[in-house]
């Protein structure tokens, strides 16, 4: 529009829309005439077009702000079961620091494995707490039998048989982003079903807790026990490669493997301190 036009008639539409939105349309004409009946009905037209239109768009921004509050909110949660997790973890390294070296090692392997398997990051996250917490069971079990210098009796063997579904108890409950109660109630389960405690069989056992039972496996055999020296990577290697597609998932084996081959993977030592 020119400065130096001459404005004789005007005319004032009202815009209306939800959540209180309200405004006007207002059109400016040179000539000083009033506008016909069909031109305001046009131009009524296109102030309910305008008005939908910021309709849409304020419907828009607050699906997006409720989305990203939605998002924040889930992080949060996320993030303080993450919290529980290491404090749940934290309890059994008081009670028992071997069992907590022993879980954060698995978990680093078992990490790794996922990584080697190509898993999104939101389910190498809930593999690796999961991981941290897999032996949370034993807490029922007592440090005597844990620790034992020697072969296990039957009754004393069957009790430690019972920490994958002691576990499952302590957190089934709970409603985590990740399915880590399954993968503390799976991870003694063997793919030919003669595992432990449910004999499940195959693609019945979540890839997370056939992750955690060869990771568990290469990182019992490879570290120290309090009642033996460690048996040694080459040893647990052979060991898992002997039980790939009968007990243990040829995936899982290849990519432990891969990573092993690599020297990414070092086991744990009794007495330096770190876990």
């Amino acid at each position: 529009m020119h400065h130096s036009a001459t404005l004789r008639a005007r005319l004032l539409l009202p815009l209306q829309w939800h959540a209180g939105g309200h405004g006007g349309l207002l059109i400016h004409s040179e000539q000083a005439r009033p506008f016909t009946d069909e031109e305001v009905h046009l131009f009524s037209q296109l102030a309910d077009y305008l008005a939908y239109g910021l309709q849409a768009r304020a419907t828009q921004q607050a699906y997006l702000t409720a989305q990203r509050d939605k998002v924040l909110h889930a992080r949060q949660l996320e993030l303080a079961l993450e919290d529980a997790l290491g404090a749940i973890a934290a309890v059994l390294e008081q009670r028992d620091p071997y069992t907590a070296g022993h879980q954060k090692h698995i978990a680093t392997l078992a990490l790794a494995i996922g990584r080697e398997l190509k898993l999104d990051e939101k389910r190498l996250r809930g593999l690796y707490l999961g991981a941290m917490v897999h032996d949370i069971g034993k807490i029922q079990v007592p440090l005597d039998i844990l620790t034992k210098p020697g072969r296990l009796t039957p009754q004393e063997f069957n009790l430690v048989k019972e920490h994958p579904g002691a576990g499952y108890q302590v957190l089934k409950d709970i409603a985590l982003p990740w399915p880590v109660a399954q993968m503390i109630h799976q991870h003694h389960e063997f793919i030919d079903g003669s595992g432990y405690p449910a004999g499940l069989k195959g693609e019945q056992i979540l890839l997370e807790a056939r992750i955690l039972t060869v990771a568990d496996i290469v990182e019992s055999m490879s570290s120290d026990r309090p009642y033996r020296a460690a048996l040694g990577i080459p040893q647990a290697r052979a060991h898992i490669i002997e039980l790939r597609g009968s007990k243990l998932d040829a995936a899982v084996v290849d990519a432990c493997l891969r990573i092993l081959d690599r020297g990414d993977f070092t086991p744990h030592e009794l007495g330096h301190g770190q876990f």
